[in-house]
């Protein structure tokens, strides 16, 4: 059994990770930690049937558990995931703190010093990607949910060199209001978020901008510029993004519906819808899948549709994923 223990274990994904880890045959989770509730049982901070006494983070023991998840803010990730390794325990990131290729990249998108740059060499954990390099690895820099359902929505038209290089892609998103934490904020409350729907950080601003633009450059062999624009869903969970990106404009929807069904073929969590459908929510709450769907706008112009939930694909059902491949489980496990 691989020995689990979870810091950050009553925000929403942390949560969701306890809830999935309580029926994953091959773990056990050991202990959880929050430090605004230490002392108390899980089941009276969030309502349900998971019952364990919470600690905090100086009362952990790093010598009962193999394998750590940081549910963390970024900043305070980092030096988390440095203390799990100097105590020879791996670690999987939930935060942005291992996501970015530099520091420098870091500070210009969260606005501070990288506590532990050295961190900063941790594979990319989108297994439909970058799945070799997640084996038996020290630490893991699990993906933000805009990304995982930009990058899958993307990746066989930028690995073909099918888009038209030098474009700016578009991508208007969409998530759920548990994406934004549980910490409260106003506009987050019920009378703001219901039957309401609103962008923020819009442009070339949200925090994911760095994270999206760095990995799909690595995909396309050449810098990719992009818009985003994301916005609030009056809904608990899920997310999609639909993205306008140029193509060449010889290509027609066979080839292209038929490239991502072959570069997708083998992926378990990832569906390619038929011609004709549009990704939704539905195809994937409660899920650790992600649905896409293709729409030939005119000639040169795609339009992908790509749906996860951001609480399982965008969070913490990717992170179970990644740690079944850091120990050589079959991925699925604990997921199907």
């Amino acid at each position: 059994m691989i020995r689990v223990g979870i810091f950050g274990v009553t925000g929403y994904a942390g949560y969701e990770l306890a809830r999935w880890l309580q029926r994953h045959p091959k773990a056990s989770l050991v202990w959880a930690v929050s430090e605004s509730a230490a002392g108390k049982r899980l089941a009276e901070v969030v309502p349900g049937p998971l019952d364990l006494t919470l600690l905090a983070a100086n009362q952990v023991d790093w010598q009962t558990v193999d394998v750590i998840f940081t549910g963390l803010p970024h900043g305070v990730a980092a030096k988390t995931v440095a203390e799990a390794r100097q105590n020879g325990v791996k670690a999987i990131d939930l935060s942005a703190d291992l996501r970015l290729d530099s520091s420098a990249a870091y500070t210009r998108w969260y606005d501070h010093t990288h506590p532990h740059p050295e961190l900063l060499n941790a594979p990319y954990g989108l297994p439909e990607l970058n799945r070799a390099a997640l084996v038996d690895v020290p630490a893991i820099a699990n993906p933000g949910c805009y990304p995982t359902s930009v990058l899958l929505g993307l990746a066989p038209l930028l690995e073909q060199g099918w888009w038209q290089t030098g474009q700016t892609i578009i991508i208007n998103a969409a998530s759920g209001v548990s994406g934004a934490g549980r910490a409260p904020k106003q506009h987050l409350h019920f009378v703001e978020a219901h039957e309401n729907y609103s962008p923020y950080n819009i442009g070339h601003t949200h925090r994911h901008v760095g994270e999206i633009e760095q990995e799909l450059s690595k995909l396309a062999n050449a810098a990719v510029n992009t818009i985003f624009a994301p916005h609030l869903l009056p809904t608990q969970r899920g997310i999609l993004s639909t993205i306008y990106v140029p193509i060449q404009p010889e290509l027609d929807l066979d080839q292209i519906h038929a490239l991502y069904r072959e570069r997708y073929a083998n992926e378990p969590f990832v569906n390619v819808l038929d011609q004709g459908q549009l990704a939704s929510l539905a195809h994937v709450v409660h899920t650790n899948d992600c649905a896409i769907g293709l729409t030939l706008a005119q000639p040169g112009m795609l339009i992908v549709t790509s749906a996860i939930d951001n609480l399982l694909k965008g969070a913490s059902g990717q992170a179970i994923q990644n740690m079944n491949i850091m120990f050589g489980l079959p991925e699925t496990t604990g997921l199907r």
